[in-house]
């Protein structure tokens, strides 16, 4: 019987302690004037979060460092309370690992930031080989014989040297990439377009909301939307309504997601004309967001049921910039290895989200560039060039402009953090360099398989593409490459379908004005391409030649003749009739021919 007692004792001993340790809080680390870590990540993002504890989970010591007071980043500081699922063809989720626990633990799609918070401080506090440095920002890197080496950090008015064997940067704009000298691009750089990119957001909070009376209205269909448990979406009948003080700023359906104390956290307020990496830009748009809630609030209050009684109940402490730098990497992941749902041999994450990219200006309402059904991505897209030992995850790993509209949701960040971890601590166990390891199939193959075991998803994507075979296909993922075409979430691509006057014009001309930017002129004909009506071979065949060398034949047959002889026309697959209308497969290809030729220039 004693003995009983003793071992229920024992158990709940046990219980006990084991409850203590999920609950501790991260181990607050004091800077010395110098210090030595395995692995150093920089930014606290979920991003970051998840790769120190992949990192911790096999062993090495971690420092885990952000310039902010709080961890979780855009989650927790940013308000964006939305998550951005991923799922596979068969409802399978493909951001597991890390995310998967954190999305378990806030227990919905739409969860509370405070408990956000907790979870995120929990999670790294299990782990006691993770040291937390918070209000502590980089100020520069050691790199020696091309690798980094360590970074020199402030706290305060101390600053302190820490020497890292790995380092990985889930900074939201991959500032230590930068200072270590990766190469990089910013916005749509990489398409030509330098000044374009994402609108940024303001998540603003609102009290005495009454849910049940929003859930009644929209499914009685008062209001075009949906409410299903703690989320909300839509309604954007609502936003157009809305007419703002300045074109800068601009209502959008609305995301919102229902916190534990009866508020609500609203993700619809876009921002035009913000420079991320300024922050005197971010403040400014920061207040003119600011002065712009409380006639956003009246408008709610005027069009949305539920909203009667609303009131503003603050901001969140950061705007959500979507879109900065993207660090260039041994492999930069492309809009067409997304939509075309491609596999890579050392795939470290998996993604599904749609290419959303969000507006770039007051002219456009945002572009989806395709649905993927699920498309992985490389751990190359996780090393930056030139600088070796460093690993960058997050929305400024290696994604082109286009790809980051689907790979830049945090959840696949978060999966690549857990890739990263593991990858540092492995490359210190094989004495492999990073850039070493990711050429190193075996050395992939046991990242891979440790991340299994950490229950990271990474099946083979083994998702047809009907397309493959298509006599135009090279041409469409050229036009794809470029932003030229929007399929939208139905992924209609247009390969069959006649092609308008206006439709033909811009894309020729903004292939030659993003691509070969030194060969592109005003074009006379653009008046007479301005209609919405069908274009016919020989016209097409007129403008593709007047941006190839400045002529444009008037006679319908001489025009399709000369396109033929330099290489314009599909006559091969498509026919020689002047008159007949042509289509989007015809179009791709005289796009991809005429670029081709003008490189050959």
């Amino acid at each position: 019987m004693r003995a009983a007692k003793l071992a229920v004792l024992v158990f709940l001993a046990v219980f006990f302690l084991a409850g203590c340790r999920k609950e501790a809080a991260p181990r607050a680390y004091s800077l010395p004037e110098e210090a030595s870590f395995d692995v150093v990540v920089a930014g606290a993002e979920p991003e970051g979060i998840a790769a120190a504890v992949s990192a911790a989970r096999q062993g090495v010591s971690v420092l885990l460092l952000d310039h902010r007071d709080k961890v979780g980043g855009l989650y927790t500081l940013g308000w964006l309370n939305f998550i951005d699922m991923n799922y596979g063809p068969h409802g399978d989720l493909v951001t597991k690992g890390t995310f998967a626990e954190f999305y378990h633990q806030v227990g919905s799609a739409s969860f509370d930031v405070e408990k956000a918070e907790k979870v995120f401080n929990q999670m790294i506090g299990r782990h006691p080989n993770i040291s937390l440095s918070l209000n502590t920002r980089v100020v520069e890197t050691l790199v020696e014989g091309g690798a980094i080496t360590g970074l020199k950090v402030q706290r305060d008015e101390r600053f302190s040297l820490i020497r890292a064997r790995r380092v990985i940067d889930a900074t939201q704009d991959g500032d230590v990439a930068v200072m270590a000298g990766a190469p990089y691009t910013v916005g749509a750089q990489d398409i030509g377009e330098p000044a374009r990119r994402q609108c940024v957001t303001l998540v603003f909070r609102v009290k005495n909301v009454s849910w049940e009376k929003l859930k009644e209205a929209a499914s009685r269909g008062q209001v075009k939307g949906i409410v299903s448990g703690r989320n909300a979406w839509g309604f954007h009948e609502v936003a157009e309504k809305y007419r703002p003080s300045t074109p800068r700023l601009r209502l959008r359906g609305l995301n919102i997601g229902l916190q534990s104390d009866g508020t609500v956290l609203i993700n619809a307020l876009q921002i035009f004309g913000v420079d991320g990496l300024d922050p005197r830009s971010r403040a400014e748009g920061r207040e003119l967001a600011l002065k712009e809630l409380p006639l956003i609030i009246a408008h709610l209050q005027k069009h949305l049921p539920g909203f009667e009684k609303a009131a503003l109940d603050g901001a969140a402490p950061e705007l959500y910039v979507r879109e900065t730098r993207h660090i260039q990497c041994l492999y930069q992941l492309d809009l067409n290895d997304v939509v075309f749902n491609r596999d890579f041999p050392d795939r470290v994450a998996i993604g599904s989200y749609p290419v959303d990219v969000q507006a770039t200006s007051p002219a456009d309402t945002g572009f989806v560039y395709g649905k993927p059904k699920m498309y992985a991505i490389p751990l190359r897209s996780l090393v930056p060039q030139r600088v070796d030992n460093l690993l960058v995850v997050g929305r400024a790993a290696g994604y082109t402009h286009l790809a980051a509209g689907s790979a830049r949701v945090v959840p696949v960040g978060m999966a690549e953090g857990d890739a990263a971890g593991v990858a540092a601590a492995l490359s210190l166990k094989l004495n492999k360099t990073i850039h070493a390891l990711a050429a190193d199939q075996e050395a992939v193959a046991k990242v891979q398989e440790i991340l299994k075991k950490q229950g990271a998803y990474l099946e083979p994507v083994q998702v047809p593409n009907p397309l493959a075979g298509h006599w135009a296909f090279p041409a469409l993922e050229f036009v794809n490459r470029w932003g030229l075409i929007c399929p939208g979430y139905e992924n209609d691509w247009g390969l069959e379908k006649p092609l308008g006057k206006a439709t033909m014009y811009n894309m020729v001309a903004n292939a030659v004005r993003r691509a070969f930017p030194e060969k592109y002129r005003a074009a006379s004909l653009e008046k007479e391409y301005a209609s919405s009506q069908p274009i016919r071979r020989w016209e097409a065949a007129r403008l593709l030649l007047y941006w190839l060398d400045g002529s444009a034949p008037g006679d319908p047959r001489e025009a399709v003749r000369l396109a033929k002889e330099k290489g314009l026309l599909p006559v091969q697959h498509a026919g020689e009739d002047p008159q007949q209308q042509i289509t989007g497969a015809e179009a791709y290809y005289g796009i991809h021919r005429l670029c081709l030729a003008l490189q050959g220039r």
